[in-house]
């Protein structure tokens, strides 16, 4: 069991890597795998060499190049990670899967189930971040988080290349860190909502005794 997760420690990294990264920059994960293959510095596995198609590249980027500038708009970002919820999830989990595309359904399966997963955790996580400091008057915490995440998915590409263990290490950390920073923010939404539903009770109440 141990060598074999060593063996495919690169596939589960690269498998990894797409899911989380396309929660955050689908289009750019899906450009910067694609052209890693494309240049021979990482090869991809046969059912993801699609990526490396000239017209996908072109594609990746053009949409890869739209998103930067509309993640870094507030409240326009918030209306593209709602879009994206349909596309992001779907992506990451069939990205996720092609990369054991050789080695069986089963496989295959499991691995959607698992990015798809890491994908929608990942996603909401960044949008539910955003909507809060959307609220902030001032444009340059949104914009310095934008950046952050394009930070963010470059390092972890090129560690998911270069050091895959760590890098899942990481996205473990991630994961837990991301589980309770969406309890957080559940919590502040309700807090928020709460005061807007009393006085609604509080006059329903009213209505009754007159």
């Amino acid at each position: 069991m141990q060598e074999a997760i060593v063996r495919h420690l690169p596939d589960l990294a690269l498998a990894a890597a797409l899911a989380w990264g396309a929660g955050l920059r689908l289009y750019l994960v899906a450009f910067l795998f694609g052209l890693s293959g494309l240049m021979g510095w990482w090869p991809l596995p046969a059912h993801l060499q699609v990526l490396q198609h000239p017209l996908v590249l072109g594609a990746a980027g053009f949409m890869a190049t739209v998103e930067l500038f509309a993640d870094k708009l507030p409240w326009l970002d918030s209306v593209w990670d709602a879009i994206h919820t349909l596309v992001r999830i779907p992506a990451g989990a069939a990205m996720a899967a092609a990369v054991f595309g050789d080695a069986g359904g089963a496989t295959m399966t499991a691995a959607a189930l698992l990015g798809g997963s890491l994908t929608a955790a990942t996603h909401f996580t960044k949008s539910g971040t955003r909507a809060v400091v959307n609220t902030s008057p001032e444009p340059f915490s949104n914009v310095a988080l934008s950046l952050g995440e394009d930070a963010l998915v470059l390092g972890g590409t090129w560690l998911a290349v270069q050091h895959p263990l760590l890098f899942l290490g990481l996205v473990l950390v991630f994961l837990v860190l991301a589980l309770l920073l969406l309890r957080l923010i559940v919590r502040g939404v309700r807090r928020v909502l709460a005061p807007r539903r009393a006085p609604a009770a509080t006059a329903a109440s009213a209505r009754e005794f007159q």
